[in-house]
């Protein structure tokens, strides 16, 4: 009986090509942009959580009252060399390195000037490290990191090395940039890490730093905690040492201290809230296909009264009349959630490529089984679902009435 549901249902849709070619159409649309937008989302929440795995758990921050919400250079609340001596000796503490973060003016050649995060890292092989991985564990893929000694060389963001985006030609290893004017020697490339602000940034040693920018006070300090140690316990221990050590009242701070988990719950909360309200958009257009394919539904009952009222006559039950008109419903949800996979899949591709053209590699599509079963079992229930009430009335139709209509 559902072979011959499908065969008759498919055989009714191909007659009425034009009709349902438009049902299609619109639910393929509102099926394309809901895959698209998830796949980026799923995309986008799989680099969070590679990039957390390579910076690991036991990490801690610093940071000026606003926190992450501070641009760098901004706030003038910093942190002197004594700060980051007593923090050193609170227990729990196992590494800790003070990081300097400015806008600077960035020149190469002839080329027009960039204004870019300029970043002052200590040169000893751990806290540099720590610093690192708070980007993510980055590595230089050309050339050599910073050493002690290196005044004004620079290691620098991988968007320097490509050409027209932050100058027209692309830096090497070797090359001399100004720094606000100040001449630097290059003598790294770090790899990409996918986000334009970090990769166009420039790192030289906190010597440099000081000589270039005049400053000796930090607004970045980073922290990593004991094997034996809860980071987040950690976290409030650091806090009520350094306020009391500061002279604060509790609820008073000047000053942020967040452990690395903090920082990655608050950004998937806001990638979550962002992915919900643009499939909410994406969902109006899947409203729009259900009204579209009930009113085709209705119009197809009208059209084939006559014909429901021979089925009833030769002794089709309503059950057989409602599955049929149901059959034919989920199956134009059915295709245009097909076509409209197909389609949200190359807008995904076509969109990841050109965001890593423009070094947004961290916006990049990813396309699970669950999210294709998931769009096309969707957008089945949609078509069959908008069906079911003109397919109720069908089957209740009686025969007589049915083969009098004209």
């Amino acid at each position: 009986m559902i072979k011959d549901i499908l065969k008759y249902s498919i055989s009714n849709l191909w007659n009425r090509k034009t009709r349902s070619s438009l049902s299609i159409l619109s639910i393929l649309i509102g099926i394309a942009a809901i895959f698209a937008l998830i796949s980026f989302g799923y995309g986008l929440n799989s680099w969070i959580n590679e990039f957390a795995q390579e910076m690991g758990v036991d990490k801690i921050m610093m940071l000026p009252g606003g926190g992450l919400t501070t641009s760098p250079g901004t706030s003038n609340i910093k942190f002197n060399k004594d700060d980051i001596e007593f923090v050193k000796k609170i227990k729990g503490v196992d590494e800790a390195t003070a990081m300097y973060a400015d806008s600077g003016k960035v020149g190469f050649k002839d080329y027009r000037e960039v204004y870019t995060f300029v970043i002052g890292l200590s040169t000893d092989s751990r806290e540099k490290r720590l610093v690192e991985e708070m980007f993510g564990g980055i590595e230089v893929q050309e050339g050599r990191e910073l050493k002690k000694g290196d005044i004004l060389k620079a290691t620098v963001g991988y968007s320097f090395s490509v050409p027209n985006r932050l100058f027209k030609k692309a830096v090497s290893v070797g090359d001399k940039i100004e720094i606000n004017n100040f001449p630097v020697e290059v003598i790294g490339i770090y790899e990409e890490i996918g986000s334009p602000t970090d990769d166009a940034q420039v790192y030289i040693s906190i010597e440099g730093f000081e000589e270039i920018f005049e400053i000796d006070e930090f607004e970045y300090v980073y922290l990593r905690a004991a094997p034996d140690y809860n980071p987040s316990e950690l976290a409030e221990r650091i806090k009520e040492k350094f306020r009391k050590y500061r002279g604060q009242k509790e609820g008073e701070e000047d000053f942020t201290v967040q452990t690395f988990e903090d920082i990655m719950e608050t950004f998937t909360n806001v990638l979550n809230i962002l992915n919900g309200v643009l499939v909410l958009i994406a969902m109006i257009s899947v409203v729009v296909a259900a009204v579209n394919i009930m009113n085709t539904m209705y119009t197809s009952i009208l059209e084939r009264t006559r014909e429901i009222g021979v089925m009833k006559a030769i002794g089709a039950k309503n059950k057989f009349i409602l599955f049929v008109f149901v059959a034919e419903s989920g199956l134009l949800g059915l295709m245009g959630g097909s076509i409209g996979i197909v389609l949200g899949y190359l807008i995904a591709r076509l969109g990841g490529y050109i965001a890593a053209i423009y070094g947004l590699s961290m916006i990049r599509p990813a396309f699970p089984l669950w999210l294709v079963a998931g769009c096309l079992l969707f957008a089945f229930l949609v078509g069959a679902g908008s069906g079911l009430l003109p397919s109720y009335k069908a089957s209740k139709l009686k025969p007589v009435e049915a083969l009098r209509y004209e």
